[in-house]
């Protein structure tokens, strides 16, 4: 005999249900067995999906079960879920008796007006979803686009979040300070000799000393940089500040104790606007005070290059091309050629030999036939040339015979006449012609 089958412990009648259900869908007289069968299966889909929908509630931190959690796991078991229900209405029951012992619970609808709803206008289209990339922040900053909050926004946000109604709201930086006291006191002090007037030359020689010589002084070298940086942007007028934040930076790079090679990129900016700034100084000022500033930064750059120019290989190409494209630029004031003129010249010889000396001639026929140059301007940028064409001198065959005439005629005509009566009055003149010669390898 087959054994009895085991009927559902659920509190509705699985028998009834199943059956209404049938006669609804116009199947009559279902059998008995089939009814508790179906009602067993039902039982068990049901467990099945409210195990499923507590564990999203738990995992949602909550301890009420809402429509949601039923739609997940509607989802989960690959069934379609059931719509029209919103978890942020409250359903409410209704209890309505049926007869003895007969109870049913039903939701209450709100009865709607047809004709309200078919005179009322169509709502809007809505638009279609779409999808656009904005950047959040670049490298720390956030960008001034619609996409993104307004920094006053931000900040009443912020003290909406923290409590405080006040628009003035202090906002501390994510990072840390990693500098110590001592070392914020340092830098305070060193600041405000460099910057005081009233400061001494001792002060002053004693806080370069300092910075040339002190170690541990590592965590303090971006700051130092970006202070000299904005010093020379604010104070291009003003020669003597100029040259103290280059004496500033020929310090921390002389410093025995400090690595400073992560912080060329930074160095660089200052030197070169120095080299090539259209005017220094302000106009009171005589013309000695800024071509003095232009040869400091000049020894600077040779210095940087001499040192770090193997280990960023595209360090001298850069300034190279930057201080070429300046003296070569007739629009370019005195000073900016002179300074760009003595940054060739600082980077090597073979940037002269192979860049400078074939543009030469040229160059100095526009320079001579300029109105707007002084002769002082003039004797200036030749007192440049000579040093430039100088540097081409190996020190090993400095001492040599007298130079023929065959030769001059040559240089004469290579650098042109202007450039050519410049050598030919200064004591080493045999010895640049042959330099110049050798180079361009015409003796």
């Amino acid at each position: 005999m087959s054994s009895p089958m085991k009927y559902s412990y659920t509190l509705w009648s699985p028998s009834d249900t199943v059956r209404d259900v049938a006669e609804s869908l116009g199947i009559v007289n279902l059998p008995e067995d089939v009814a508790k069968a179906l009602a067993m299966d039902i039982e068990y889909r049901i467990n099945e999906l409210l195990e499923q929908a507590t564990k999203f509630m738990k995992h949602s931190k909550r301890t009420n079960l809402t429509t949601a959690d039923i739609s997940h796991a509607l989802r989960v078991l690959n069934i379609e879920p059931l719509y029209g229900y919103d978890s942020t209405r409250t359903l409410r029951f209704r209890e309505a008796i049926l007869g003895p012992g007969q109870t049913l619970y039903y939701i209450d609808d709100d009865e709607v007006d047809f004709e309200k709803i078919i005179n009322m206008p169509l709502p809007k289209v809505p638009r279609e979803v779409s999808l656009t990339a904005h950047w959040l922040a670049i490298e720390g900053v956030q960008p001034a686009i619609p996409q993104n909050p307004l920094p006053a926004e931000s900040r009443i946000s912020m003290a909406t979040v923290s409590g405080s109604t006040s628009a003035e709201v202090e906002v501390k930086p994510l990072v840390k300070h990693a500098l110590s006291k001592e070392l914020q006191l340092y830098f305070e002090r060193v600041v405000a000799v460099l910057t005081e007037d009233s400061s001494n030359a001792t002060m002053k020689h004693a806080v370069l000393n300092s910075l040339g010589n002190d170690p541990g002084l590592h965590q303090l070298i971006p700051y130092f940089i970006q202070f000299v940086a904005e010093k020379i942007r604010l104070n291009l007028k003003d020669a003597s500040m100029l040259y103290l934040m280059l004496q500033v930076l020929h310090r921390l790079l002389t410093n025995p104790t400090i690595f400073i090679e992560p912080y060329i990129h930074s160095v660089m900016p200052p030197i070169l606007t120095l080299l090539v700034g259209k005017r220094l100084g302000s106009s009171q000022s005589s013309s000695e005070e800024h071509y003095k500033v232009r040869d400091f930064a000049a020894s600077l750059l040779q210095q940087v290059c001499a040192q770090y120019g193997d280990t960023y290989h595209t360090l001298k190409p850069r300034v190279t091309r930057t201080l070429l494209k300046a003296f070569m630029d007739s629009s370019k004031s005195v000073g900016t050629q002179y300074g760009a003129l003595s940054g060739l010249r600082a980077i090597g010889p073979e940037v002269i030999r192979v860049l400078v000396l074939g543009n030469l001639k040229d160059w100095a026929v526009v320079i001579s036939s300029a109105s707007s140059v002084t002769e002082e301007d003039k004797s200036r940028l030749g007192l440049a040339v000579l040093e430039a064409l100088r540097c081409l001198i190996d020190p090993e065959f400095a001492t040599i015979d007298e130079v023929n005439d065959t030769d001059k005629e040559k240089f004469n005509d290579f650098v042109g006449p202007e450039v050519a009566k410049l050598v030919h009055e200064v004591e080493d003149s045999d010895a640049i012609v042959k330099a110049v010669l050798d180079s361009q390898q015409f003796s």
